[in-house]
């Protein structure tokens, strides 16, 4: 394992950015519903797989089956941040680390204590009601006894603030990410297959000589990198972080 190059390269880079996605969370028991088991499983009980059921017009047309599987499948709020998420705070505690971008919605970067975190596809923790726009915790969505839940001032539907898919990403946090991504001399992807888009064609703004992939699979994209780890990402940042 290239732990020791790992960490030279992060003394000596000025501005480090990661860029991590659901792997990140499997190592909290948080299971990624686009795995192979995932898609079994949810075709299994739903009749269609998880990006129908995560999309747009299905919330839209079945809310109750939306939210039947997203409080079941997508809302972990027990879990607990793993040895990647505690390094990666260390190192932006330490000036190494300048910013967080994730494509994952469960909040355990922050609750890790990073304090830049770009959130590509929202949020469970923030939640709006469509007619009203009143915000809702995650609590109040938890605890709504129906079938999906409704706002307590107009009665209409409350929608987590998350990306599904047929939506667009938030521009801002784009546009956020894609600067920190322009700036970095050093980047660290993590976790992530770099399979889905648009999310994952942010690596092509990155125009340094500091690419550094880890992930259990190979991606599309290690060929062009400069580290390639093929290993458990909370092993090999708590690995990194103890080393510095």
């Amino acid at each position: 394992m290239d732990i020791k190059k790992l960490t030279d390269m992060l003394l000596n880079s000025r501005y480090v950015v990661f860029f991590g996605g659901a792997g990140v969370s499997t190592e909290s028991n948080i299971p990624d519903f686009r795995s192979e088991s995932g898609i079994y499983s949810t075709i299994r009980n739903y009749g269609c797989p998880p990006e129908e059921i995560l999309s747009h017009s299905f919330f839209i047309a079945k809310p109750e089956i939306f939210y039947d599987f997203y409080k079941n499948q997508m809302i972990y709020s027990d879990a607990k941040p793993n040895n990647a998420h505690i390094a990666l705070a260390k190192m932006e505690q330490k000036g190494i680390l300048k910013a967080v971008i994730t494509q994952n919605i469960d909040g355990l970067h922050q609750a890790a204590g990073s304090r830049e975190v770009l959130e590509l596809h929202g949020s469970i923790y923030r939640n709006y009601c469509m007619k009203c726009q009143k915000k809702h915790d995650l609590e109040y969505v938890i605890s709504c006894s129906g079938a999906y839940p409704v706002c307590d001032k107009c009665d209409g539907i409350v929608r987590p603030d998350v990306t599904l898919y047929e939506e667009s990403l938030n521009m801002r946090i784009l546009n956020k990410s894609v600067s920190h991504i322009g700036k970095a001399d050093m980047l660290i992807v993590g976790g992530t297959s770099l399979a889905v888009y648009p999310a994952a064609g942010l690596i092509d703004y990155y125009r340094g000589n500091r690419l550094v992939l880890i992930n259990k699979s190979s991606t599309p994209y290690d060929s062009r990198a400069n580290i390639v780890i093929h290993d458990s990402i909370g092993k090999v940042l708590g690995s990194v972080i103890n080393s510095i």
